[in-house]
């Protein structure tokens, strides 16, 4: 269970493993590119490896890329449509010479032509852009806080997508953000809400298609439909709620990443690792029952 945050890539790719490493990243998140379209990040064979000797050099065990906001692959626009697929193909493309685990993205709104008609583009668009495709980086689909009709707040939703007929075959995964999953109504601030939540999680998704965390607060209610994050213990999930998720055993081998301000992502990766050692301290501390205690 590795621990890190969403990290500027100003100045160029290269500097995202130094800026993660000055906050105590031991995994980092980053956009190869503007979020919000735009200036595309320069990369060739001499800036990967640039990026992957700082990897090295800084200790970073993992990393992972955004892919940027503006994808829809349910849009009636087809501009927007095959620029979505074009987008996400060259993301996966980017990512690959950086050696990169997995590009997350979130696949846009049902909002143009439904649900039924949206999920058909969807899968049509996501067969585009994987079919041909002979990189080692993994897609997944992040989950959504439920806002509007964007796709993915609900587990049956994503798990029509990844268990779909055109694209089983292409093993896509989940990113799992935890205030987006809160806001859509999946508890977490106590062990027995984790258990429930993960139990839907399976029995839809599947726990093994589960990939990666983003690990954040909730300014927002749960079940409130919004995107509020919030540092890890200022929020309405808290400090307790992490503890609970973190000691579930299922989650052990996931890596958790923070998409707070950056201001005080330090503090939260500090928290996380702090709660990390607890739960391993409670999971090793010696039995100290005697004979004399046993019923």
């Amino acid at each position: 269970m590795l621990f890190g945050a969403h990290i500027s890539i100003a100045g160029g790719l290269p500097n995202a493993p130094l800026n993660a490493s000055k906050i105590g990243c031991e995994v980092f998140q980053m956009f190869t590119r503007a979020p919000q379209g735009g200036h595309v990040f320069p990369l060739d064979a001499s800036v990967a490896n640039e990026f992957l000797t700082n990897c090295k050099k800084t200790k970073q065990k993992e990393w992972y890329v955004h892919a940027p906001y503006f994808i829809n692959f349910a849009s009636s626009n087809n501009r927007i449509r095959f620029g979505s697929v074009s987008a996400i193909k060259k993301e996966l493309e980017r990512a690959s010479m950086l050696k990169t685990k997995y590009v997350m993205a979130h696949l846009g709104s049902y909002k143009d032509l439904g649900p039924k008609e949206g999920l058909k583009q969807v899968a049509e668009g996501l067969k585009l852009v994987l079919e041909d495709y002979k990189g080692k980086t993994q897609l997944l689909i992040e989950n959504s806080a439920g806002a509007g009709a964007i796709i993915g707040d609900v587990f049956e939703e994503i798990a029509e997508i990844i268990h779909h007929p055109k694209l089983r075959k292409y093993k896509l995964g989940l990113c799992y953000d935890t205030q987006h999953g809160f806001a859509s109504g999946y508890d977490i601030r106590t062990p027995e809400a984790v258990a429930e939540t993960l139990k839907k999680l399976d029995k839809t998704i599947g726990l093994k298609n589960l990939k990666l965390f983003h690990c954040n607060d909730s300014l927002s209610e749960l079940g409130s439909r919004k995107d509020r994050h919030a540092h890890i213990g200022e929020g309405l999930i808290g400090k307790k709620g992490f503890e609970a998720l973190l000691g579930d055993k299922r989650l052990k081998d996931l890596s958790f990443v923070c998409e707070t301000e950056y201001d005080g992502a330090e503090n939260d990766i500090a928290m996380l690792k702090k709660l990390r050692t607890n739960i391993n301290s409670k999971i090793k501390a010696p039995n100290t029952l005697s004979s004399r205690d046993l019923p």
